[in-house]
């Protein structure tokens, strides 16, 4: 998975307030607005504690809860430096537990957690009631909409709908193909899901571009969803409950593979920061811990991080601290352009939770 998206966060100087707060606006609750500003007084008095300014919190006051377009159930990530508004992004889900840290560097890996597994798909609903005949009345209605699951569980990407009369839906499917094609070629689709009448979708299936068609899974029922919220939203997520992007996959499938050969991998949180440190790494694999109990000590740019404090000094870096490891690790992701992928550790059970695959192979080994 790759991180761009964080990358405007990391151009900002700290210290960092990092919030993750349920935003959730649902049946269950009866007030919510008063439960979220209930909730945010309790991370408040968290901040204030690990020393946040007056203008830090301001700043997360501003954006916490302001997501009322939002319906169900959600959550919200603030990000905040010196005083102003870094990031602002939405969970789609609630977060385990609320929470509030205020430090050198962001919180950020419950965010990306929540961004994984970043499966790019194209949902397609083809609703129509009449009789299977190009001489029915009526009109055959399609939506689509493409996106990244899980994000798209908040946050819509591309749509189309449109109704078209029964009897040019045969033609008219071509071109509804060619238009959801240009969709899924903009976000490198991986799967295109489709649900609603058998014949409707029938038509539409065989009409798609041969590519594009080669993805296709099917899903029985209708592809309800409330606005706000991504289309056949329930469908996609027992579709692709503990599924990896197929991107992602490849990355683990390269990393057992050069594991297997005593390659150009590494396992283990020193062997992994030392990799970080020379820009060597491709791609980071975390085993999905919510929080890591190693530290690691880091200076001011992304690569400068180190297990010990005086190696870091031994390096001339003068203004060093110590962080969490995934905040460090995040950071060093980020700014090495590397990708990092979240994987269970029944998939791939790694030393110290962390690996990483390689740029190129260490000479010294050949």
């Amino acid at each position: 998975m790759k991180l761009a998206f964080l990358e405007p966060l990391y151009q900002q100087p700290g210290p960092f307030a990092s919030v993750y707060l349920d935003t959730s606006r649902d049946a269950v609750v009866e007030d919510p607005d008063a439960s979220i500003q209930l909730r945010w007084r309790h991370l408040r008095d968290a901040l204030m504690s690990e020393g946040a300014d007056r203008d830090a919190l301001t700043a997360v006051a501003g954006a916490v809860g302001n997501d009322t377009d939002v319906p169900g159930t959600h959550g919200q990530a603030v990000f905040t430096a010196h005083g102003h508004l870094a990031l602002l992004d939405e969970l789609p889900a609630p977060p385990a537990r609320d929470t509030a840290h205020f430090g050198t560097l962001p919180d950020t890996m419950p965010l990306i957690v929540q961004h994984a597994p970043g499966i790019p798909y194209l949902a397609v609903h083809v609703h129509y009631g009449g009789r299977h005949s190009t001489d029915a009345t009526g009109t055959v209605r399609i939506e689509a909409e493409a996106g990244t699951w899980p994000l798209t569980k908040v946050t819509s990407g591309h749509r189309l709908d449109e109704k078209i009369p029964v009897a040019d839906w045969p033609r008219a499917a071509g071109e509804v193909g060619r238009e959801l094609e240009g969709h899924g070629r903009r976000i490198d689709v991986e799967t295109v899901v489709v649900a609603g009448d058998v014949w409707a979708r029938g038509i539409l299936i065989h009409r798609l571009p041969a590519a594009l068609r080669a993805q296709v899974t099917t899903v029985k029922g209708a592809g309800e969803s409330e606005p706000g919220r991504a289309l056949m939203e329930h469908r996609l997520e027992r579709l692709f409950e503990g599924r990896m992007a197929a991107h992602d996959r490849a990355l683990m499938d390269s990393f057992l593979s050069e594991r297997a050969h005593d390659g150009a991998c590494a396992e283990g949180l020193a062997p992994s920061v030392s990799a970080l440190q020379r820009g060597r790494v491709k791609a980071l694999f975390l085993n999905d811990h919510p929080e890591s109990p190693f530290r690691l000590w880091i200076g001011p740019e992304p690569g400068q991080l180190a297990l010990a404090e005086q190696e870091l000094r031994s390096y001339g870096i003068q203004e060093v601290s110590e962080a969490r490891a995934d905040t460090a690790l995040a950071r060093a992701v980020v700014g090495t352009r590397a990708e990092l992928v979240v994987v269970p550790e029944q998939e791939l059970w790694l030393s110290e939770g962390v690996g990483v695959l390689l740029r190129y192979a260490d000479p010294s080994r050949a």
